[in-house]
């Protein structure tokens, strides 16, 4: 597996498109943003589920917390089933969310990908995807990495997605 973590509007996407073009057999790709459509709407707006304030704050709640963690266990039940994966991921929590996601993975080997991207050009990126509320890039841009550890970092500020995920694809076994 490979999980990538970096704030809203970092470049993830475009690299595991690139991921999946460069490596040499195929991988899937599982992001938060597809478990984010898939809860019930319910969800989508609660405080059990997923907020997403004004100024692009998220919090969680405890039933997405339940779900996510079906959602990560069921992710690393295809990798020992022999599939490949790269997740891309928004660790909201910083070292909290990535040990949930140790404690998933069990035995399986991950490589730890830290996606950064400078703020200003994080906040330019959301403004002209146009579906996301303005300040998540700003507020996510560091917050996501704070005690996190990776096997690579790198950063999307003036590197294009397709360097990125070559450098990646050089440190997969």
């Amino acid at each position: 597996m490979i999980i990538l973590n970096g704030g809203s509007s970092s470049g993830k996407s475009g690299i595991v498109r690139c991921l999946q073009a460069v490596l040499p057999d195929p991988w899937l790709a599982f992001g938060v943003d597809s478990f984010v459509e898939a809860l019930p709407a319910k969800l989508q707006a609660s405080e059990a589920g997923l907020e997403i304030a004004e100024d692009g704050r998220v919090s969680v709640g405890a039933d997405f917390r339940a779900l996510e963690e079906a959602w990560s266990e069921g992710i690393v039940a295809m990798a020992r089933a022999g599939a490949r994966i790269v997740v891309d991921e928004v660790f909201l929590g910083g070292a909290a969310s990535q040990q949930r996601w140790q404690k998933a993975l069990g035995d399986v080997t991950a490589l730890w990908v830290g996606v950064r991207c400078g703020s200003e050009v994080a906040a330019g990126r959301e403004i002209a995807r146009g579906d996301r509320v303005r300040g998540m890039a700003a507020s996510q841009a560091d917050a996501v990495h704070r005690g996190v550890l990776y096997d690579l970092e790198v950063d999307t500020t003036h590197t294009e997605s397709l360097a990125c995920a070559r450098a990646i694809a050089a440190h997969v076994r």
